[in-house]
C-alpha cells in the first residue's frame, strides 16, 4: 500500500470544505466516480490523481475519504483480483502475487487473497493446463518436451515444485 503521511484529516477535510476547494471536491467526485464504475487498488487511484495534476496531500485526502466511504479497499481488490485472475485467466500464485505486486498491494493482503484458492482445485488447474498443452506439443525428445512444458505453466505462474510434480 502507499504510505500516505500522517496528517489530521478531520482538520484538514474541514478546513479545505469550508475554503470551498475546487481541486478537492473536483477530485474527489471524479475518482469516486471512477470508482463507482471498477474495482481500483489504492495505487491505481492515486497514480490517476497524480495524472490529473492533484497535489500530493490532496490526493492522500481524497484517497483516505475514498477509503472511509468505503469506494476503495484494497482487501477487496485483492480478492476479487485473485478469483477473476485464477478462474478465468488460469493464473498460478506467483503470476497473480507478482502483478497485485506492481500494482502496490501489501503483501499481507496478497497473502489473505492468495488463501482463498482451494488447493485441490488449483493442483488440478495446473495439471489440466499442462495436459492439455501437451496434447498440443509435437516433440519426441522427452526432454525437451518436458522442458516446454514446464516453461509454460511457469509462465502462466505455478510453482516449480508443483509443475515438476505433475511432469514426473
Amino acid at each position: 500500500m502507499w504510505p500516505l503521511p500522517k496528517i489530521s484529516m478531520e482538520k484538514n477535510v474541514s478546513s479545505m470544505e469550508e475554503n470551498n476547494s475546487s481541486s478537492y471536491k473536483d477530485a474527489l467526485r471524479r475518482a469516486a466516480a471512477l470508482c463507482s464504475k471498477q474495482e481500483h487498488c489504492t495505487g491505481t487511484i492515486l497514480d490517476k490523481l497524480r495524472t490529473w495534476g492533484v497535489d500530493t496531500d490532496v490526493a492522500h485526502m481524497v484517497i483516505r475519504k475514498l477509503q472511509e466511504e468505503k469506494f476503495l479497499d484494497d482487501h477487496r481488490y485483492a480478492r476479487f483480483f485473485v478469483k477473476d485472475k485464477f478462474k478465468l485467466n488460469r493464473w498460478g500464485k506467483v503470476k497473480i502475487t507478482a502483478m497485485l505486486r506492481q500494482k502496490k498491494i501489501d503483501e499481507s493482503v496478497i497473502e489473505e487473497a492468495l488463501a482463498e484458492i482451494n488447493k485441490e482445485e488449483y493442483e488440478q488447474v495446473c495439471e489440466n493446463l499442462i495436459k492439455a498443452k501437451s496434447a498440443t506439443i509435437n516433440e519426441s525428445n522427452h526432454f525437451t518436451r518436458k522442458g516446454k512444458l514446464f516453461r509454460f505453466a511457469a509462465g502462466r505462474g505455478f510453482e516449480s515444485d508443483l509443475i515438476h510434480r505433475f511432469l514426473n
